[in-house]
């Protein structure tokens, strides 16, 4: 990774942090309410959806297919969460689960960087400095590399993150009367608070998510489902079962498990705007549970 690209992940980590700073100042001195909040929600979700639905289950593993101009949305809405370009996300992930928790693994808590605190460090934010965007586009992503449309949304990846901070503080200017103060409650609540919450959870599935919480199933590799973290990321800490079932559109694979990015494929299944839905029926996961029990018998 050279300068520069430490410099602009540095930047990505550190901006949005000196904005969370910035709030808590807004805060105590009221500079927030109900429009301040819903600019933040609605932008946490259309962009947290993005990484979730959009560069996670659709172009990643291709859990569900949609028509191309959705596909495309999804892949301007993941690179407005800020974390990295979509030929960049999706290689590193695909990578991910190539090399899950051994040697490769681009953002494991367990390989590399000594275990406890340092390799929680390094699958949070740490791996961000040394191996992100460093996965090999053409081995990991040739699919979408040889997607000229995808490729030219992945080189205008800075017109993005701009969108991404332009959006928020016009509909500040706009909903607070056309004023500067309402610009900038925009700016720091819908851009930079929400990029530093949609990272944080984000990157808390790659830390939280191999390291803390609950396992079903017997798989070689170290995730867990973290319940607690289910709903601010949309249903991504159900990790453990995805791992399990990694092309399965639904993470949550209990009713009580609630996956918020499930039921929005769902719903654009329910309209026609996603078909060939990859679903777990209850006895294949049955199956597996079995076959783990055979395999724990066998070795005792």
């Amino acid at each position: 990774m050279n300068r520069t690209e430490k410099a602009a992940n540095l930047a990505g980590v550190v901006i949005p942090f000196i904005g969370v700073l910035v709030a808590i100042v807004l805060l105590w001195k009221k500079w927030v309410d109900e429009i301040d909040l819903a600019i933040m929600g609605v932008m946490y979700l259309a962009t947290g959806l993005g990484v979730t639905v959009g560069f996670h289950r659709l172009l990643t593993h291709r859990s569900f297919q949609t028509p191309p101009w959705l596909e495309r949305t999804f892949a301007v809405l993941g690179s407005m969460a800020v974390e990295g370009s979509v030929l960049d996300w999706v290689a590193d992930h695909r990578k991910h689960h190539a090399f899950t928790d051994v040697e490769g693994d681009p953002h494991s808590p367990h390989v590399g960087h000594g275990s406890g605190l340092r390799g929680l460090w390094h699958a949070h934010t740490g791996w961000l400095f040394e191996t992100h965007g460093q996965a090999d586009w053409k081995q990991y992503a040739r699919d979408l590399y040889e997607d000229p449309v995808m490729r030219k949304i992945s080189r205008r990846f800075p017109l993005w993150v701009g969108l991404s901070v332009a959006i928020p503080t016009v509909a500040g200017w706009a909903l607070h009367g056309f004023t500067l103060e309402g610009a900038i409650r925009g700016l720091v609540w819908g851009g930079l608070v929400r990029i530093f919450l949609v990272h944080h959870v984000t990157w808390a599935v790659n830390s939280v998510g191999h390291y803390f919480g609950r396992r079903r199933f017997d798989i070689d590799d170290k995730s867990t489902n973290v319940f607690w973290l289910a709903i601010p990321s949309l249903g991504e800490a159900w990790h453990h079962n995805h791992h399990a079932f990694p092309r399965s559109a639904a993470h949550g694979l209990k009713r009580w498990e609630v996956d918020i990015s499930a039921m929005v494929i769902w719903l654009l299944e329910r309209v026609g705007l996603a078909r060939n839905v990859v679903r777990i029926s209850p006895e294949r996961q049955s199956e597996l549970l079995v076959e783990n029990r055979r395999r724990a018998q066998s070795s005792v």
